[in-house]
């Protein structure tokens, strides 16, 4: 017989006991995680409002910068250098087109926009969100904005936009004074986040590349403004919240005058040289022109391969070089400051004199060194030997005065250095010494060379620029003003955003000086100048015939520079030779000669026949005739001066500003 089942009697307590040890389990359990909850939406919504509060509004709100209005640049007189000018540009929010291959190939041939154009663009729009606008087409002419502005409603999503960009009125005649502004690289922006200046430049498309757009960059750019916008979760702009305008840039004023410039453009014209002019009283640059330029626009929006390599092609004769601070042989025309060297040195009076029979030997040396004028110009002074420019005079005295005191005295003069002008492309070009031809050339200096470097030639090269600075210092009897481009900034300044509280303030450049070259006699100064006005006044002097009657009183040298070795016993004939082995012409001016307002460098590249007083002289001389205007008695108060015509200015005001 199978045993009975046993019954389980429920142990209801027990169970109850289980119970409620769960449910109070349980209930901790959901206490406990409440205020793990209730802890971080207190923490969330009260002790970290702040700090999320802010995170919330970066991803709802966000700042986006506004790039400034680039200062304009101004001439001495008022007119107009470089501007600032709108630029229409076609450009398109993708996701708003449909079929966007097909409505970019209509509005190409509506606009005439390259095939490779638009596989450019079909190709940048991967990389690119759809809400955001691309450019297509720049630099729209107004028969293209006007024929799209007819047929905008064909193509949405489509649109004009404006902006203002860099536009020089005088193209080639400011280019190498001005320099452009081009597009920003990646160099550019490398050197900019070095220098701490990244932010500022969150929206600027260009900034300065040459001229005195790079060198004053910082002041021409302006601060950057921002506008605070709310955007969607997307990214897209839902309205504007704030606006902060941004600072344009300081307006230049310059010590250019416009008008001297196109005067140095039409007498180098078909020719190759520089021009530099500048005011002795303070250094300021009058003119600066180097031929041929080119137009600084062409790098604005960024100029084609095609146009770039023309600019290279050696038949465009390298527009793209600065001559104005390249390094010329500068001839005779250091005859004065040799002469000054060895007035100070003692190595010569004003009385000594010496007989050129047409040639200079060295003692126990065979080979001679030419004059200019084969029977020689017999007995000749100080002061003939620089109306005439008497080669064996300064053969003489360098071979007395030695390349020591003939370098170090001439660096005084700044040849060998910076003159400081505001231009980063400037050149020290070269003045010679036993030291430094030790270490380019790991040889020794001769005595034959430093001949050579009395009459301008050897290894010595000088700028345009260095040469008119030495003769403002020689005019100045010692005294070094450092040359200059600015004259004045200008600034619009707005007090609590009030545009009745404008204030335009104006800085003038504050003109820097050097130490002054102190002679041991301050009358060599006068002996000089004196050589130099008999060489531009007196009858038969080699620069008469380029200032013969001029309404003003003027002084100046010629020069002559060999480009090319001529053997001994051989002639000299420029037809004879390639235009590259010709001479250069060279000219040194100023007037007038007493209480001197002007001082020219003139530089003209291998020219067909004769001297510096033949090419170079008359081309200094049409610069002196437009500066002096009329006047035929020269006012010794330097502030009664009746600058130029006001006729020919108020026309440049005219029309330079019209693109």
């Amino acid at each position: 017989m199978a045993p009975k089942k046993r019954v389980v009697i429920r142990n209801h307590s027990a169970e109850a006991n289980l119970f409620a040890r769960r449910t109070f389990i349980t209930f901790a359990a959901i206490i406990i995680l409440s205020l793990v909850l209730f802890s971080n939406i207190y923490n969330l919504q009260v002790s970290s409002y702040e700090k999320y509060q802010t995170r919330s509004n970066s991803n709802r709100i966000k700042l986006l910068p506004v790039a400034p209005n680039r200062g304009l640049i101004y001439d001495r007189n008022g007119v107009l250098l470089a501007d600032n000018t709108p630029v229409y540009s076609l450009e398109v929010i993708p996701e708003q087109v449909n079929d966007i291959k097909k409505r970019l190939s209509e509005v190409s041939q509506l606009l005439d926009i390259s095939q490779e154009k638009q596989d450019k663009l079909l190709q940048a729009m991967k990389s690119k969100r759809r809400f955001k606008p691309i450019e297509l087409y720049s630099r729209l002419s107004e028969q293209q904005v006007a024929l799209f502005s007819v047929n905008q409603h064909k193509f949405p999503g489509f649109f004009i936009d404006a902006r203002l960009k860099r536009y020089y009125p005088f193209a080639e005649l400011t280019t190498h004074s001005l320099g452009y502004v081009a597009r920003i690289n990646g160099r550019d922006s490398l050197a900019l986040e070095q220098q701490g200046l990244a932010e500022n430049y969150a929206a600027t498309r260009n900034i300065g590349k040459r001229g005195l757009e790079r060198y004053y960059q910082d002041i021409l750019h302006g601060t950057i403004g921002h506008q605070e916008v709310e955007i969607n979760n997307q990214g897209r702009i839902i309205r504007t919240l704030d606006f902060t305008p941004p600072i344009p840039g300081k307006d230049l004023t310059l010590t250019l005058d416009i008008e001297l410039q196109m005067i140095a453009k039409r007498a180098l014209s078909g020719k190759r040289g520089a021009i530099v002019a500048i005011d002795p009283r303070d250094g300021g640059v009058l003119a600066m022109y180097s031929n041929p330029s080119f137009d600084g626009n062409l790098f604005v929006h960024g100029i084609s391969s095609k146009k770039y390599k023309k600019l290279l092609a050696p038949q465009s004769n390298k527009p793209l070089l600065n001559r104005t601070l390249q390094g010329y042989p500068p001839a005779s025309t250091i005859k004065p400051l040799l002469a000054i060297t060895g007035l100070d040195a003692g190595v010569i009076t004003p009385e000594t004199e010496i007989y050129d029979p047409g040639f200079y030997q060295l003692p126990g040396i065979e080979t001679k060194r030419r004059d200019w004028k084969k029977w020689g110009h017999g007995k000749v002074g100080l002061s003939k030997s620089l109306e005439q420019s008497c080669n064996v005079y300064y053969y003489d005295l360098a071979y007395k005065l030695g390349i020591t005191r003939i370098s170090q005295m001439m660096r005084k003069f700044g040849f060998g250095e910076y003159t400081g002008i505001d231009l980063h492309e400037e050149s020290r070009a070269i003045m010679p010494s036993i030291e430094w031809k030790r270490a380019r050339y790991n040889k020794p200096w001769y005595t034959g060379e430093t001949l050579s470097v009395g009459i301008g030639q050897s290894y010595w090269s000088v700028t345009p620029l260095q040469l008119s600075q030495a003769l403002s210092i020689l005019v100045n009897k010692g005294e070094i003003k450092v040359p200059h481009l600015l004259k004045a900034t200008t600034e619009v300044v707005v007090n609590d955003q009030d545009a009745s509280t404008a204030q335009t303030i104006v800085t003038e450049y504050v003109v820097d000086e050097k130490q002054p070259i102190i002679l041991k006699n301050q009358h060599s100064w006068d002996l000089v100048l004196d050589g130099l006005h008999n060489t531009v006044q007196k009858f038969g002097a080699t620069g008469y015939a380029a200032f013969k009657g001029s309404k003003y009183d003027a002084a100046g040298k010629t020069g002559s520079a060999q480009t090319a070795n001529i053997e001994q016993g051989e002639e000299y004939d420029a037809s004879q030779v390639k235009e590259s082995k010709r001479d250069n012409a060279m000219f040194i001016a100023f007037a007038p000669y007493e209480n001197p307002e002007i001082v020219i460098a003139v530089a003209i590249e291998n020219v067909a026949e004769g001297g510096g007083g033949t090419n170079a002289g008359p081309v200094a001389r049409q610069i002196m005739d437009q500066y002096f205007g009329d006047r035929e008695i020269i006012s010794k108060d330097p502030r009664k001066h009746p600058h130029h015509s006001n006729d020919f200015h108020q026309k440049i005001k005219n029309t330079a500003g019209n693109p």
